[in-house]
């Protein structure tokens, strides 16, 4: 399994896409995209020469088909198709596509070429980058897969014109977790950007910006042994929130359940490890502003906390969370027992 992968920042996406299909072995070719990519940005790709005849595989939309019955149905269309361990998939899609396609690629006759063309916010600064793939299972997020990058990347924010504004404000949930474990000038530009008016070029700088402070994280801990855990800020309480909503038949989107697990994530760190609380309010006013809220009562608090000790990132049942000093200040392999995690969720609930 591979774990270095190539960015590119895309400025014309039909010369780009060439470029890398040119550089990477293939004798066939798939484009892997769901009901609604093949809809709105296929069409962006459907003069590009080299991928003109391309099978398309269609899946359905949303973290709904994440699942074995899908990563199925993409074996079955690459063995149908004539795919050989020669073959390269190209991703087009958001996150649940880059996910499960690449986890269809890393297994397809034991592992074939693949390409991420994300077109969501999400995808762009989290899924798409960083080698996880994988598919939900029995009822838990992401709870199959393997760590294997992509062959290519390529980052095209003209995509992103066609996004609603909640899916804009999930993947900016992704953005603010990366301003967090980086620095107050980053944190500042993303707090003080409006999300009810978004200006798309500033918006791909940042993206650009995002993108480098996970890869190199990403670099330095491509297999999640240490420091890559930074990227969890926020999810340990948020993958709890994603799976209750689903539980409750009312899925959220991912970044929302990020958004409101860094509260909680952020409460424990400005009770554990002196997290300034100016900067945990300020965080809170923005989450409140753009995500609203997800109502729960304490009599789901035992719920939720038995969700949190599936975490992949636990050791021995014990729940572990990332939280921080300071801006940039990561603290990883922090614990906190049952009556701190119902404060957060008090807080979360109160705040």
């Amino acid at each position: 399994m591979t774990n270095k992968q190539r960015l590119v920042l895309s400025s014309d996406i039909a010369k780009e896409l060439t470029d890398v299909i040119d550089q990477c072995e293939h004798d066939r070719i798939f484009l892997l995209v769901d009901t609604t990519t093949e809809r709105l940005c296929a069409p962006r790709l459907q003069d590009i020469g080299v991928i003109r005849n391309a099978p398309h595989i269609i899946i359905g939309a949303t973290d709904t088909y994440k699942n074995l019955d899908t990563l199925a149905q993409v074996w079955t269309a690459l063995g149908e198709g004539g795919a050989s361990r020669h073959s390269l998939l190209i991703n087009l899609g958001g996150g649940m596509v880059t996910d499960l396609g690449g986890f269809a690629a890393s297994t397809f006759k034991r592992g074939i070429n693949y390409v991420n063309i994300p077109t969501t916010l999400l995808s762009m600064v989290d899924a798409s980058v960083g080698g996880k793939t994988g598919i939900n299972f029995n009822g838990l997020k992401n709870e199959i897969g393997v760590f294997n990058a992509a062959h290519t990347v390529i980052l095209d924010t003209q995509f992103l014109r066609t996004l609603d504004s909640e899916n804009i404000c999930s993947g900016y949930a992704e953005m603010l977790k990366h301003g967090l474990i980086s620095n107050r000038e980053n944190w500042a530009e993303l707090v003080n950007f409006d999300l009810n008016k978004v200006d798309y070029k500033h918006l791909q700088d940042m993206v650009a910006t995002s993108v480098a402070i996970k890869e190199k994280v990403v670099m330095e801990d491509p297999l999640e042994k240490g420091i890559r855990k930074a990227l969890n800020l926020g999810h340990t309480v948020g993958h709890a929130f994603e799976s209750l909503a689903l539980r409750l038949d009312r899925p959220v989107l991912h970044g929302y359940a990020v958004a409101w697990g860094l509260i909680c994530e952020l409460y424990l760190s400005a009770v554990k490890t002196g997290f300034p609380h100016d900067i945990l309010y300020q965080a809170v006013n923005f989450i409140r502003e753009n995500y609203g809220r997800f109502d729960i009562d304490c009599k789901q608090y035992p719920e939720i906390i038995e969700l949190m000790t599936h975490d992949k990132k636990n050791t021995a049942g014990v729940i572990n969370f990332t939280l921080l000093g300071d801006i940039g200040d990561i603290r990883i392999n922090q614990t906190a027992d049952r009556k701190e995690i119902e404060e957060a969720l008090d807080f979360f609930r109160e705040g």
